[in-house]
């Protein structure tokens, strides 16, 4: 039975204190409903290679809608991917599991940014050209390098590798997995998004261009790309002969199919509204906020309306500026403020190194600290779920649903609470750091 979002916790079983069951008496209770003895789990030999059961105290499910958390709870992987998940009384664990009790700690899906610049060698502001679409950001990724070591302690499994904002139009990310040795493995999805910066950062470039010339360059640049990408479905469908490739051009038939997303560097309420009049309401384009600082939450019945999620950070609050914010005195968040215009798909990102990336947590902790509600997981949602059905990769990602890939935290507590910390991570079902066997490192 699917439970409604409203409610934090939407299947509540009794907890081990009231129900009389300890660590060792919530391990006893999986095993009694497998007809496994703890003697005999004991002696227990040939478990199956990638096949084992967490049981925690609570298990943050994550589901985009629907359900958020399950007290006492028992998840079920098996070659990589997850089998089942639910509570003690449900869930029967096969005799050829691998049991992991994690005692009073909290299970979940592995976090993910949407915004960072630490996957690789850097050098990603190429500022010849404003508008560079055919640069591929994957051609610098570095794997398993230095700045991911610690993220991955953090919690953190997939990033969004994206140019900088030097350009408009800067290149094409590449959605990544931290802890992998070959390039293979570590991609997720490439091309991950084309990276479009509508703020003040590509005014610096060259010969003191402003909005309006930015806007023209985007512009053409969009009417070119959609063309072809439309030339190539006329082609497809059997209406038309094949066309010329143009390789830097390529990214917008994805762009076109929906497969991957827009993401835009874009802040103040001027350059948000311009981003969403032009990408998603002129050319239709998959699109979302990355960054929406300041006064941007004023425009978040509009997002929602056309459909472009907010992934917020790493300015998170906005201060009174007498002049040009006026809040009346009133600091702001600015999650708080999307929220309160009704938007459903609300993120965090760190822009790292801006911010560490092992700092997205952080985020939805400042998010919580300056209004955001999270009654109903969506702090939680913000750091799993959201980013990954934003990315397009909500399918495999995000939420600890059967099917979906097995990328798993083990933590202390609420993810949105400074004071939690992360004591075992695996990725695709394979331990990649814990905290017992190893130096802490965040």
């Amino acid at each position: 039975m699917t439970l409604p979002r409203t409610t934090l916790s939407t299947r509540s079983f009794a907890s081990a204190k009231s129900a009389g069951v300890c660590r060792v008496g919530i391990l006893a209770l999986a095993l009694a409903l497998t007809g496994l003895a703890p003697a005999a789990l004991a002696d227990a030999e040939g478990f199956a290679d990638g096949a084992f059961a967490v049981c925690a105290a609570k298990v943050l499910v994550c589901e985009e809608e629907g359900l958020a958390a399950i007290d006492q709870g028992v998840l079920l992987v098996r070659d990589g991917r997850i089998v089942a998940v639910g509570g003690v009384d449900e869930i029967a664990i096969p005799a050829d599991h691998e049991i992991i009790d994690v005692g009073d700690s909290w299970l979940m899906p592995g976090m993910i940014d949407l915004h960072s610049h630490v996957g690789g060698s850097g050098g990603l502001n190429d500022m010849v050209f404003q508008v560079n679409p055919g640069l591929r950001v994957g051609t610098s990724v570095v794997t398993g390098n230095a700045n991911l070591v610690r993220p991955l302690a953090a919690g953190i499994t997939s990033i969004l590798y994206i140019p900088g904002s030097g350009t408009n139009i800067g290149g094409q990310g590449v959605l990544m997995k931290t802890h992998e040795t070959e390039f293979e493995d570590a991609v997720i999805r490439n091309p991950g998004s084309l990276k479009i910066a509508q703020g003040d950062n590509p005014k610096r470039w060259g010969y003191r261009m402003n909005r309006a010339l930015m806007n023209h360059h985007i512009r053409y640049a969009l009417r070119q790309g959609k063309a072809y990408a439309m030339r190539w479905q006329e082609y497809e469908e059997g209406r038309a002969s094949i066309p010329a490739r143009h390789i830097n051009l390529d990214v917008f038939r994805d762009l076109y199919n929906n497969e991957i997303a827009i993401s835009t560097h874009t802040q103040y309420f001027q350059v948000v509204l311009a981003t969403m009049r032009i990408l998603r309401i002129e050319f239709g384009f998959p699109t979302f906020i990355d960054h929406g600082s300041f006064d941007s939450w004023l425009l978040g019945e509009l997002a929602e309306e056309i459909g472009v999620p907010a992934i917020l950070g790493p300015r998170e609050v906005m201060f009174p500026r007498p002049g040009r914010f006026d809040t009346d005195g009133r600091v702001e968040g600015s999650a708080w403020g999307f929220q309160k215009m009704g938007v459903t798909k609300i993120g965090f990102n760190t822009d790292a190194p801006v911010l560490p990336q092992e700092e997205l947590p952080l985020q939805s902790a400042m998010g919580v600290r300056y209004g955001f509600d999270n009654s109903t997981m969506d702090a939680v949602r913000g750091l799993t779920i959201v980013p990954a059905v934003v990315a397009g990769i909500g399918d495999e990602l995000g939420s600890l649903e059967p099917g979906k890939l097995a990328d798993l935290v083990v933590l202390t507590g609420d993810p949105s609470d400074p004071r939690t910390t992360v004591e075992r991570v695996w990725i695709r079902g394979e331990t990649v750091y814990e905290v017992s066997e190893e130096v802490r490192l965040w």
